[in-house]
């Protein structure tokens, strides 16, 4: 089978070849300050890494506290300092914990280490583009990210450490600096270094939106692309559209802490003296919080979404099931993410029938994640599968995501939120679905495409030990987290010493906290696996995979530019595996359908005008070229 090359397309032509193939670079312009979107997704990637390993370990921190309330580790007064008096956790630092493990977690790992990671290595591998639309605001986004990432660290090196008002930073904890010692400089420095992830998260999604909009290779039509590649698309739009709300809610929430404005405090009162603050309300906050935060579960779980479509479908060796079912149900959820963040705010006083709109959005917008869920399994359903290390984790995603979004029927009904609201229910819930289904599928892609990242493969054995590890100690720290909730244990709390309803959970943290370190000690081998491999591991073939999309076809070593010649042709979908006819189960999208395509269009045509009307003029063309005429 051949594949077929056209002379660059206008789009292709803005990113010559000889610029970037053949310019000499420099140690700084090749790994530092590089413009080459696959150098900048390592960048994430890496950076990503370290991130998640940090809010690995404040997770610990704080899963000891609540296994050992009263229990003294003189490790942690050397290691901490005053934020471990005698070996026990400041009760405010504790919070601060909290608080920094979900922010780094939800913005910098999930959202900016999976989308800046798979959209900047795969939007222009798999649309066939020379780079992104504008490399230069590309790295801009990666250096902004860095920039906010050093921020939010630095603030466990200053004297009142770092923000503790919980990931949400709800005022008027927040807003008022003097109220706890994480509420001061900590909780400037947390809303600074979100404004510069905001913007980093800006410039990569109008990157990515003009890259797939105007940058396709020939032949490659919206109903083309991969379904990653709709999912970052959908992605980048989501986050376009809500993230500059945290920032008007971020620069209202600054002038409340250091102008007098009003804007989220009214009647405010400390040690028994009345601020002058009148007119506000903290539930501006959280309609403008959670007009993002809502999205924003869908800004870190889609991309996941887009990676499992390709994983599944390359490793089943089967089309994936409802490709155009697949899309619109990408497209129904970002419609909808948009109307459903008041299932956050049920215990707010909402009008109810207002709580009643929003459970309904709530329902509905859990059908086209069940549609994603059933064409997953349906795929599965006798597949020839393989179950490499990204199979297997994209496996667990659909696993979490069934399990996980089975609780979010009982939180999005406002009867049963009002009760469960707060409680470890919901943490056992978001975990689930957003946090663990979300890693699964990022390090399923890290696995599938650390081949075309590096060069290497990675190690199997490490990756099936990294899997049954990671996948059991997850189901068994969270799955109990549940039944915490539904006997009412509150979430955020220091100790569970103090009533006895809730000391009676005591032993279930203590397995739970066990569990969690096995989790972690099981991220070592991933990260040993990953790093030893960069170097170290076994050399890949181009295609190592037999996978059909157009990141296949670049060379394995690192090209800027991609292709070392003309860009390739797209001729049809990218999921035409086992196909009925075929001596091989897997057709690039490069092939022509004329190489393939008989007198009778296969099952998989009918219907597809585009392809009938190219089988016609096939047929149109060999008849003319059997008569011994010329063919143009």
């Amino acid at each position: 089978m051949s594949t077929i090359v056209i002379p660059n397309s206008s789009a292709s032509l803005q990113h010559d070849h000889h610029a970037h193939g053949e310019h000499k670079e420099t140690f700084l312009t090749k790994y530092v300050f590089s413009q080459d979107h696959k150098m900048i997704a390592k960048q994430f990637l890496i950076t990503g890494i370290f991130l998640g390993v940090t809010a690995m370990i404040l997770s610990i921190l704080f899963r000891i506290q609540l296994a050992y309330p009263d229990k003294q580790f003189p490790l942690l007064e050397v290691l901490l300092g005053k934020f471990a008096p005698e070996g026990r956790l400041d009760p405010n630092f504790y919070l601060s914990l909290v608080t920094i493990h979900g922010t780094i977690m939800i913005f910098f790992v999930l959202t900016a280490g999976l989308s800046g990671t798979f959209s900047n290595l795969l939007i222009p591998l798999q649309l066939g583009a020379r780079d992104m639309a504008s490399p230069f605001m590309n790295m801009l986004s990666f250096w902004m990210f860095f920039t906010a990432s050093v921020i939010m660290l630095s603030t466990f090196f200053i004297e009142t450490g770092p923000a503790g008002a919980g990931w949400t930073v709800y005022p008027p904890l927040s807003a008022l600096p003097k109220s706890m010692p994480g509420s001061g400089l900590g909780m400037t420095m947390w809303l600074i270094s979100m404004i510069f992830f905001i913007a980093s998260s800006l410039m990569g999604g109008i990157n990515y939106i003009s890259t797939v909009l105007n940058m396709r290779t020939k032949g490659m039509s919206m109903w083309k692309m991969p379904l990653t590649i709709w999912a970052f698309f959908l992605t980048a739009i989501v986050g376009l559209l809500s993230f500059p709300v945290l920032v008007a809610a971020v620069v209202l929430l600054i002038f409340d802490r250091s102008f007098g404005t009003s804007f989220y405090l009214s009647d405010i009162y400390i040690a028994g003296q009345a601020l002058p603050n009148e007119g506000g309300s903290p539930i501006l906050w959280e309609h403008m919080f959670w007009f993002l935060g809502h999205p924003e579960v869908y800004i870190v779980l889609m991309p996941a979404l887009g990676i499992t479509s390709e994983v599944i479908a390359t490793n089943s060796r089967k089309p994936i099931f409802g490709y155009h079912a697949m899309v619109y149900s990408l497209i129904g959820i970002t419609v909808l993410s948009f109307v459903v963040w008041g299932h956050h705010m049920f215990v707010t006083g909402m009008n109810p029938f207002l709580g009643g709109v929003f459970m309904i959005t709530t329902l509905i917008i859990a059908v086209p994640s069940a549609v994603k869920t059933f064409n997953y399994l349906a795929t599965l359903w006798r597949g020839n599968l393989r179950f490499t290390p990204a199979m297997l984790f994209a496996v667990g995603l659909v696993s979490f995501l069934i399990s996980g979004g089975l609780t979010g029927i009982f939180l999005g009904n406002a009867a049963l939120d009002i009760n469960l609201h707060d409680t470890y229910f919901v943490v056992a819930h978001f975990h689930l679905v957003m946090g663990s289904a979300t890693i699964f599928g990022m390090i399923s892609g890290i696995y599938h495409w650390f081949p075309k990242m590096f060069g290497r493969l990675m190690n199997s054995k490490l990756g099936y030990l990294h899997f049954w590890l990671t996948f059991i100690s997850a189901y068994l720290v969270f799955f109990p987290m549940h039944f915490m909730g539904l006997d009412g244990v509150p979430r955020r709390y220091y100790a569970f010493t103090e009533f006895a309803s809730m000391k009676e959970w005591l032993s279930v943290n203590v397995f739970i906290t066990w569990a969690a370190i096995i989790g972690a000690i099981a991220q070592v081998a991933f990260l040993f696996n990953f790093f030893y491999s960069i170097f170290f591991g076994k050399k890949s073939s181009q295609n190592p995979w037999n996978a059909n999309t157009l990141e296949w076809t670049t060379p394995v070593e690192r090209l800027h530019g991609n292709w070392p010649g003309e860009i390739p042709t797209v001729y049809r979908w990218p999921y035409d595996y086992s196909k009925p006819g075929h001596d091989v189960d897997f057709i690039p999208q490069t092939v022509p359908l004329s190489e393939t395509m008989s007198s009778n269009l296969p099952h998989d045509f009918e219907g597809n005008e585009e392809a009938e009307r190219i089988q016609e003029n096939w047929n149109i063309k060999h008849k003319t070229a059997d008569k011994g005429e010329e063919v143009k």
